[in-house]
């Protein structure tokens, strides 16, 4: 079944790629495989990195029903908020049918869509635009800019998306991150980084005063290309939002599974 293989793909890139960036934000992080649920949860202001994922395959509508019961209470459990995502491609047609109506009696309410992707795309050319001059993060100065782009893209305050990345190590030596600047000022950003074979693509923003100029799909095919180039892999994978998903396929991405993003019921 391709889609299921496609959507175990991304539960388990989702969960590799997010233990490295929740435990690099706070070595003391809760980091679980339970059955049935990973937790991925930092407690931070960055919402992003407090992550609960959903991870069998084909659940019934009881047992998806008690996940979502026992992914809500870990929710409640937290000081910080963060999000269940749930990749439709696990899930039969009944479970599908039913997940918004158990995730209801859960006490979760959705929150907005999102897509995995994957493609065997690499190498790519290296990528130009002519008004950006690329610029890969390695230093305090860099990743404080890749940060407050987040939080313009994703409407967050500017000290959550930098309590999810200041101080990094692991973002300024281990992640293929890249700022793209116009007249030396950043506008938009993407970083890639190793997952079992694969380069993983994260974070992806530019700001919202500088949209539809093609500047987020350069600076994803700059990271790409870099991150390809050092460890010669060929497979990449990402979670779009649906904002951000018309600009992967351009590249060479195909969507896979859907993905439901829920927080707890306010």
């Amino acid at each position: 079944m391709p889609e299921l293989a496609d959507a175990v793909e991304s539960v388990e890139q989702l969960t590799v790629v997010w233990r490295a960036m929740v435990l690099d934000r706070d070595p003391a992080a809760d980091v679980r495989d339970l059955p049935g649920i990973a937790v991925r949860w930092a407690d931070c202001r960055f919402a992003f990195w407090n992550c609960v994922t959903l991870t069998e395959a084909g659940p019934d509508e009881g047992l998806l029903g008690r996940r979502l019961q026992e992914a809500a209470d870990i929710m409640r459990a937290k000081s910080r908020p963060g999000f269940l995502w749930v990749f439709d491609g696990l899930l039969d047609g009944e479970a599908r049918a039913e997940l918004d109506a158990a995730a209801e009696r859960a006490g979760l309410a959705y929150a907005f869509p999102g897509v995995g992707m994957a493609g065997d795309l690499l190498p790519l050319p290296e990528p130009a635009h002519p008004e950006l001059t690329f610029v890969r993060v390695t230093t305090d100065a860099d990743l404080r800019a890749y940060a407050d782009l987040n939080s313009r893209a994703y409407g967050f305050p500017p000290e959550d998306g930098r309590d999810g990345l200041d101080g990094s190590t692991l973002w300024k030596e281990r992640v293929y991150a890249y700022l793209g600047l116009r007249d030396g000022v950043p506008v938009t950003c993407a970083a890639t980084v190793e997952a079992e074979g694969r380069l993983f693509v994260v974070l992806v923003a530019t700001d919202p005063g500088f949209e539809r100029r093609g500047y987020g799909e350069a600076v994803t095919r700059k990271a790409l290309y870099e991150g390809a180039r050092v460890t010669g892999l060929t497979r990449a994978t990402l979670h779009a939002t649906a904002a951000g998903a018309p600009v992967y396929p351009r590249i060479g991405f195909v969507p896979n599974s859907p993905i439901r993003f829920y927080g707890l019921k306010v």
